[in-house]
Parts: structure tokens; C-alpha cells; sequence
């Protein structure tokens, strides 16, 4: 994959992951962990069927069997992703939770830095903090609720951004190695333990059927679909690069909310989202002239 394809494989996932937020809202009986249970087994039916396809029946249960320590850790940090996510969407506002996540590029380019040794240049680092900027402009006058589930909810949020770095930073590493580098049964291993985990403590199921039909939605068009674009597009993206370009699932969540749920942004939220997508459209540019100068030839 081209780097050029992998940014718009990663902006059109960042486009179906938006999708969360206004899907949610729109659920009547489900909540919290059941929530949870049914999106994450969606996806892991939704994972096997595609994995299958994909990889073929038996190479995948071989490659969970003998993925190694990097595969499962890959797994158990979308577990936590999975399940933090929706978990925490459930207790507060959708805006407490995107801010949180905004916080994810700077975890993963500090992680790759310092594990990877990827020396980030000065563009990168600008870019980060211009989109932070912007988010917490957006956001930062609807940071609401000073009570305990509001307050909870923003903690378990907290861990989408610290185990999303943690897990871009391991697709990197793994990507370095030819006999380790299909990271994609990692998605699987994590929804599977996702439903596991959540399914003692959301039963008895009290979702009826249009709920389920969401809920089906959110975890195949949602999660299992954009998760296997998002890892294979991070084959060829650096890790700070796909968290930073991750940062655009606010701009779209705050679209999707405005399109279906009739919440119109503030002038605030467009000046931020402004400089969110200025920042990512210069990270981007000055990528690409400097590759173009690269592979220039040296006189004309």
C-alpha cells in the first residue's frame, strides 16, 4: 500500500468509526455493558467471516495459536478499547469521551520515540499540538458534569488513548518483522475477549430486536470492517501518524451528530475542527513535498 492510499484508508476509517456516538443515542433498552457485549460480538462475527475470507479458516486459527506475545497483547489492547469505549460513551457525554481521545497522539508519539526510536520531525510534533489545540477548543466549553458517572466515564475513556498507543506502537513493531507481521487476528482475539468479559455483568440481555439490528450495525460497519483497514493501513503509516490522522473521528462524530441527531455545532466547535484539519492537511503537504524533493532527480 502506497502512503498516499494508506491516509485515505485511514481517513475513510476514521469516517465509519465516527458512527458510535449518534448510533448509540438511538438505542431504547440496551445499556452500558450490554452495550458492550452485543457490539463486541457483532464484530467478532463480522471479524471471522472477513478473516476467514481473507485468510482462510485454517491459517487463522493457526496464526491465533501460535501469534505469539505481540499478537495477544495486540488483542487485549482492543479489548480495552472496545469495551472503554462504549463503556465510558454510556456514562457521559460523547464530547467528554472524544476529548479524552484526542489525547491518543501524543501517548503514541511519545511510546514510538522512545521504544521505536522514530525520530519525529518538527512538523509532526506542531501538527499534534495544533490538533489538540483545536479539539480542546471545540470541546472545552462542553466538558459538562462534575458527578460521579460523569466523572467515571471520562477515567474509563482515558484508557482508549493509552492502550490505542500502545497498540499502533506494537502494529509498528511487529511490522518490522516478516514472520510476525499479521497483526489482523488481533481484532478477533479482542472482540472475543471484549464479549467475554462483558457478558457476566450485562446479563440478563434486555436489548429487543431494533436494538440488536443497531447494535449489529456498530459492530460490522463500525469496528470490524474500519479495525481491519485501520491495521493494515498502519503497515505503511507511522504510529503517530495514524493517531494523529485517528483525530479526525471527532470532526466526523460531531457531523454524524448534527446530520442524525440534530445537535448543530458551535462556532467553537467549527473554528476548532478548522484547525484540527489544518493541522492534518500541513502534517500531510509537507510529507509529501519532501518525498517528492527526495525522489527528485538532482539537476533538470
Amino acid at each position: 500500500m502506497t502512503h498516499r492510499r494508506a491516509v485515505f484508508v485511514m481517513i475513510v476509517v476514521t469516517l465509519l468509526w465516527s458512527t458510535a456516538g449518534v448510533i448509540t443515542r438511538h438505542l431504547e433498552q440496551a445499556r452500558s455493558f450490554e452495550v458492550t457485549f452485543w457490539r463486541s460480538l457483532f464484530n467478532a462475527v463480522g471479524l471471522i467471516v472477513l478473516l476467514g475470507w481473507l485468510r482462510g479458516p485454517q491459517a487463522l486459527v493457526a496464526r491465533i495459536c501460535t501469534g505469539g506475545a505481540v499478537l495477544w497483547a495486540s488483542g487485549l489492547c482492543w479489548s480495552v478499547m472496545f469495551t472503554a469505549f462504549m463503556v465510558a460513551i454510556t456514562l457521559t457525554t460523547v464530547a467528554n469521551v472524544l476529548v479524552v481521545m484526542a489525547t491518543a497522539p501524543l501517548f503514541t508519539a511519545l511510546l514510538s520515540r522512545f521504544l521505536l526510536n522514530h525520530r519525529l520531525p518538527a512538523r509532526t510534533w506542531a501538527a499534534i499540538l495544533v490538533a489538540g489545540g483545536g479539539i480542546a477548543w471545540m470541546f472545552g466549553a462542553d466538558i459538562s458534569g462534575a458527578g460521579g458517572s460523569h466523572l467515571l466515564g471520562t477515567g474509563i475513556a482515558m484508557g482508549v488513548p493509552i492502550a490505542g498507543a500502545i497498540n499502533w506502537t506494537l502494529i509498528q513493531h511487529a511490522s518490522r518483522s516478516e514472520a510476525s507481521s499479521d497483526m489482523l487476528p488481533a481484532l478477533l482475539i479482542g472482540a472475543l475477549i471484549s464479549a467475554a468479559v462483558t457478558l457476566p455483568v450485562a446479563w440478563p440481555l434486555q436489548a429487543w430486536a431494533p436494538d440488536v439490528g443497531w447494535l449489529a450495525l456498530l459492530g460490522v460497519t463500525q469496528l470490524a470492517i474500519p479495525c481491519v483497514m485501520a491495521v493494515t493501513a498502519a503497515r505503511t503509516l507511522a504510529a503517530p501518524e495514524v493517531a494523529l490522522l485517528a483525530l479526525l473521528e471527532v470532526l466526523f462524530g460531531v457531523a454524524w451528530a448534527w446530520l442524525g441527531a440534530g445537535e448543530k455545532p458551535s462556532s467553537a466547535a467549527m473554528f476548532g475542527g478548522a484547525l484540527v484539519l489544518g493541522a492534518l492537511a500541513a502534517n500531510e503537504l509537507f510529507a509529501l513535498l519532501r518525498r517528492s524533493t527526495a525522489t527528485a532527480p538532482a539537476s533538470v
